[in-house]
């Protein structure tokens, strides 16, 4: 058994940590990219999010003003059953983590009806899967609206193969990784649904930078993508240099074979997630 309020509890406690403390991985790769990088304008920009990076830890104070929406990926083991309103408790949490925490609500109420702030950033936005084993695995990713903005979906041609990927991702950046506060994260879904590859793309964030793909094809795409990004130019803030992206994650899955679905879903350079792991209760 393993009760809602317990995940809850465990997605309220990493709210304020995925705010206030850069990921470790991302903050070696903004450490390596300022070693690198050659423009002094982009330099002075690294220096300034490592800069802010520290503070943020030190101070408890959030990373970016926008403090995001609150996506949760629940893996729980095939051993366990979850007892509660997971969806109630996960949201109550959420809103007492951005109240203690003094941190911006972001969500309205609807996208289209009504666009009144809801007052406590729920709800949060939930996928629930399974693992092997007990216990549980719980991901939280606190998304910012200008990098989630820049996010596109295409529905290609199975023909369009690992070029019209390419292009999808090299097309998505060129015209939206300035807005989305470079360097950047790159997440890559190919594969599964309409409905699922946005997902998939999210997930490939949460691998820790400097891990490449396990299938030595991917890991060789990632490379690929990943020097044709910087190759663009972008630079860190958009201000031009060597570093519009730290990396590049891609995630596969099957499909229907008449489809090659392709997601991109952008992480900002403040990339904010926390992941828990809860053991089985006794």
């Amino acid at each position: 058994m393993l009760a809602a309020s317990r995940i809850a509890e465990a997605v309220r406690m990493a709210i304020p940590d995925a705010a206030t403390t850069l990921r470790p991985d991302a903050k070696d790769a903004l450490l390596h990219a300022l070693k690198h990088e050659r423009s002094a304008r982009a330099r002075a920009v690294l220096e300034q999010l490592v800069a802010n990076a520290e503070l943020a830890e030190h101070e408890r104070l959030p990373l970016c003003q926008d403090t995001g929406t609150v996506w949760v990926w629940l893996r729980v083991g095939t051993e366990e059953c979850i007892t509660g309103d997971l969806h109630a408790e996960v949201n109550e949490a959420v809103a007492s983590a951005y109240r203690e925490a003094h941190l911006r609500m972001s969500t309205v109420s609807d996208a289209l009806l009504d666009r009144s702030n809801r007052g406590d950033n729920g709800p949060a936005f939930l996928e629930v899967s399974q693992r092997p084993g007990a216990g549980a695995t719980v991901h939280v990713m606190l998304k910012g609206g200008g990098s989630d903005n820049a996010s596109r979906v295409e529905m290609l041609a199975p023909g369009a193969g690992w070029g019209g990927v390419r292009d999808v991702v090299l097309d998505a950046v060129a015209a939206k990784a300035e807005s989305a506060c470079p360097p950047l994260l790159v997440g890559v879904g190919v594969g599964a649904t309409f409905d699922k590859v946005g997902s998939l793309a999210k997930r490939a964030l949460l691998r820790p930078i400097g891990s490449p793909a396990l299938h030595p094809r991917l890991a060789d795409h990632e490379f690929e993508l990943l020097d044709e990004i910087n190759d663009l130019g972008i630079g860190p803030a958009g201000l031009g240099g060597d570093t519009t992206a730290l990396a590049v994650h891609i995630a596969t899955a099957p499909a229907h074979i008449a489809a090659l679905p392709v997601a991109v879903n952008m992480g900002c350079s403040a990339v904010r997630s926390v992941t828990i792991e809860l053991e089985p209760e006794q």
